[in-house]
């Protein structure tokens, strides 16, 4: 079956199921590793499609988009099967594509259209019985989370839900490891005032 025909199961909130564990990401092997074949990355995809597309939906808000960027991921690590190195991670390579989508494709169309964003709370609190006040205050963090600058969202995400060091997403996002830790200090500090302000209201 050509590449370009194969298809994915679309992910949204209620396909996604539970958050995977985060996981940090093991380093490159050393020279001469085996090259994985497209057989190597299908068998792999499918446990980190949920993954993908809570980044997809990170980077651009809308659910449609995220399932479009997972898509595009997908047919993409197909094609270039031949850049994978066996022994590596393939969630930190699936994650560097989808990035890579994002930034030269999907933003500059979405910019185009001049398409809207979905709530936060709407598109990222997983369904199922929670507590009430465990579920206010997901709801809470996850609308301050929503409203910081793009750069500042993003390193949030990959540090702290997918749990990668500041030197992996500073490889990810190809910005100095200093970068990514102002990133993230300015994103601690305006929570925690956000959040300090809400409390007082």
């Amino acid at each position: 079956m050509p590449v370009a025909d194969t298809t994915f199961a679309v992910y949204s909130r209620t396909a996604a199921g539970p958050q995977a564990s985060p996981a940090a990401f093991d380093g490159a092997p050393a020279g001469g590793a085996v090259i994985a074949s497209k057989a190597d990355i299908r068998s792999g995809l499918t446990e980190h499609l949920a993954r993908l597309w809570r980044y997809g939906l990170v980077l651009s808000r809308r659910r449609d988009i995220a399932d479009d960027l997972v898509q595009q991921t997908c047919v993409r690590a197909l094609e270039r099967a031949e850049q994978f190195a066996a022994g590596t991670r393939l969630d930190r390579w699936l994650f560097s594509i989808l990035h890579s989508i994002w930034l030269n494709e999907i933003r500059s169309r979405r910019v185009r259209q001049g398409q809207g964003f979905v709530e936060a709370e709407e598109a990222l609190v997983v369904d199922g019985a929670h507590e009430t006040e465990t579920h206010v205050m997901a709801g809470q963090v996850l609308r301050l989370v929503d409203a910081l600058p793009e750069a500042q969202r993003v390193a949030v995400f990959l540090a702290y839900v997918e749990g990668l060091s500041y030197k992996e997403v500073a490889s990810l996002l190809n910005i100095p490891i200093g970068t990514v830790m102002s990133r993230l200090a300015a994103a601690r500090a305006k929570l925690s005032d956000n959040l300090s302000g809400e409390d007082a209201g």
